[in-house]
């Protein structure tokens, strides 16, 4: 079973009963944007193993995110992704794959530890899965294609090789706009992926019901550079 330490934090495999504190992270993240008492939950949850990072001698809750294993490529449908993105081309991805979705952080979890406990906590279900590629929606927080425009234009420089690229399937999709001179900072997760070598699909989503804007984001391990390779197992093991 998956259990990890690191400094002050512990990273494990959520059980039933850390469920209410789950949600509340989750609702902290997300929930304020789909109107007042509403809950952050679907039908994916139950198919999706949740990890926990969380304060060891509080048993705080730093953060949390759930994985859906995907066996074979032609199994790809089921996955949270595919409600937005055509992935059929994914289906013939040689290796295991991995789905992983609603991440979110405490706003007190400032200690770096947290998200590299984390990130040592994929890195061990990569290694167990025998996973080839890690991939999710990477969200900019507003529907407002404009005010993330300057961002968007900065993922030309990133996109899917062609025989991985998703298509468009949502109903309301984004154009990344020419390269501007004007700077944007992207999402921390997002900027992850890329700094390992990751890519995304040439168009984002509009989620109106979670208020955001989302492109498809893709990590093959292969690409991961060796000696950030070699950090993450260290932290693994």
């Amino acid at each position: 079973m998956l259990a990890l330490e690191r400094g002050a934090y512990r990273a494990r495999l959520a059980d039933r009963e850390d469920q209410p504190r789950v949600q509340a992270l989750r609702d902290r993240a997300f929930g304020a944007r789909i109107g007042p008492g509403a809950r952050d939950a679907d039908e994916f949850d139950a198919r999706c193993r949740h990890i926990v990072v969380e304060h060891r001698a509080s048993g705080g809750l730093m953060c949390c995110f759930r994985v859906m294993q995907i066996a074979a490529g032609a199994d790809i449908g089921r996955c949270y992704s595919a409600q937005s993105y055509d992935l059929s081309r994914l289906a013939e991805f040689p290796e295991p794959m991995i789905e992983i979705g609603r991440f979110c952080t405490a706003p007190e979890a400032y200690d770096p530890d947290v998200l590299r406990l984390a990130w040592g906590a994929i890195t061990r279900l990569v290694d167990e899965w025998g996973a080839g590629l890690l991939f999710g929606c990477s969200s900019f927080d507003g529907a407002d294609p404009t005010r993330h425009a300057p961002a968007l234009s900065r993922l030309r420089a990133s996109l899917a090789p062609s025989r991985w690229m998703p298509g468009r399937k949502a109903a309301e999709t984004v154009d990344f706009a020419l390269p501007v001179a004007e700077t944007a900072a992207l999402p921390p997760l997002l900027r992850t992926y890329l700094a390992m070598g990751g890519w995304v699909s040439d168009h984002a989503v509009l989620d109106r019901a979670l208020n955001t804007l989302h492109v498809f984001t893709g990590l093959e391990i292969a690409a991961i550079p060796p000696v950030r390779a070699r950090a993450l197992r260290a932290i693994a093991q």
